[in-house]
């Protein structure tokens, strides 16, 4: 798409919590785009939506958004068990395309959709926000200058406040604890030390059994080997209480690193015997602004074709690992990283 072309024309697929946020952005917040269309399958959502952000057209079914002329670049927020078809009709069409993480539920519809994306040369994008926050942003950038030395260890927590609901958690159209919530942490471990060799895990269903009856869990914790020797931890749970927990550490030959925050608002109650703050209250709030740049990055790298920073191959590599993480907890040994092909999950 040649340079001169200021504003990406933007169809949005998936209007729930995060779609709405991402339309709004589209919308009103992101210079370089114009939303001109969305689709979501229940219709009044779609028209409620169009009619607050001033959309010109809407739509129950994606294709007919896909299809939709005016619409130069796709974005799609969708559950994720629709990601497939959906970026194989948008390569079909030749148009760029965003997608939300985890890419599918199985390594063999990541395959389609990657001989898809290459086989119309478009520019895909995937969607790890986690990449496009300034405190991880600001890392990477510490680590490439070599301040902390050479990477050692990678510890990375991703605690949620409260359970999802079972609708959600359900692990057919979820994929599953380590699948839709450790991917974020997947993601990050490759991106800081590179390729994952090797997962054992333990987890369990410990603090709502009702998780059990859709073949989820609420709490565990991996070990990686990575490919150049270093080691790594993540730690996920779904009952952290306190507040949205998302930190990480990497510990370096000479430094560590560590990114995230516990303390939403800047106050500290200091009174007789207690100091007290609040917590970050959800995902929404902790990375407001990286889910807005990493669309701003997706404009501009079509408007002034570049390559995009985070691509099929690492949604696929981090669902590889997701995978091999789900198998070592359902067999209690380690699994290679590197020898799981097969797309059931």
């Amino acid at each position: 798409m040649s340079a001169r072309k200021q504003r990406l024309a933007a169809g949005l697929i998936g209007l729930g919590r995060l779609g709405r946020v991402y339309a709004r952005d589209l919308a009103s917040r992101i210079a370089e785009t114009r939303l001109v269309a969305v689709a979501d399958p229940v219709n009044t959502l779609a028209e409620e939506v169009a009619a607050e952000f001033d959309v010109p057209r809407h739509y129950t079914h994606p294709l007919a958004l896909i299809d939709d002329p005016s619409v130069d670049a796709i974005v799609i927020v969708s559950p994720t068990h629709t990601h497939c078809d959906l970026v194989v009709a948008a390569a079909g069409r030749r148009k760029p395309t965003f997608c939300e993480k985890p890419p599918a539920l199985s390594l063999d519809e990541v395959a389609v959709m990657r001989d898809a994306i290459v086989r119309a040369g478009i520019l895909f994008q995937m969607g790890f926000m986690r990449r496009f926050d300034a405190g991880y942003a600001s890392a990477k950038a510490r680590i490439e200058e070599g301040r902390i030395g050479t990477p050692l260890v990678f510890k990375s927590t991703s605690r949620d406040p409260f359970r999802p609901s079972l609708e959600y958690a359900n692990a057919k159209s979820s994929g599953g604890m380590w699948i839709d919530m450790g991917i974020h942490d997947f993601d990050l471990a490759r991106w800081f030390m590179g390729d994952v060799s090797r997962v054992s895990v333990v987890g369990a269903t410990i603090a709502y059994p009702e998780l059990a009856t859709v073949g989820d869990i609420d709490n565990a914790i991996a070990s990686l080997v990575f490919a150049s020797g270093k080691i790594g931890a993540v730690d996920l749970s779904r009952s952290g209480i306190y507040g949205y927990d998302i930190s990480t550490e990497i510990l370096g030959s000479e430094g560590t690193l560590r990114i995230g925050y516990l303390r939403e608002t800047p106050v500290m109650v200091m009174t007789k015997n207690s100091v007290a703050h609040d917590t970050v209250p959800y995902f929404m709030e902790r990375f407001r602004d990286a889910y807005t740049t990493q669309l701003q990055n997706f404009a501009r790298n079509v408007l002034e074709d570049r390559t995009p920073p985070v691509t099929i191959d690492d949604g696929l590599e981090a669902l590889r690992i997701g995978v091999a993480a789900t198998r070592a907890l359902e067999t209690g040994g380690a699994v290679r990283v590197a020898e799981v092909q097969a797309a059931a999950v």
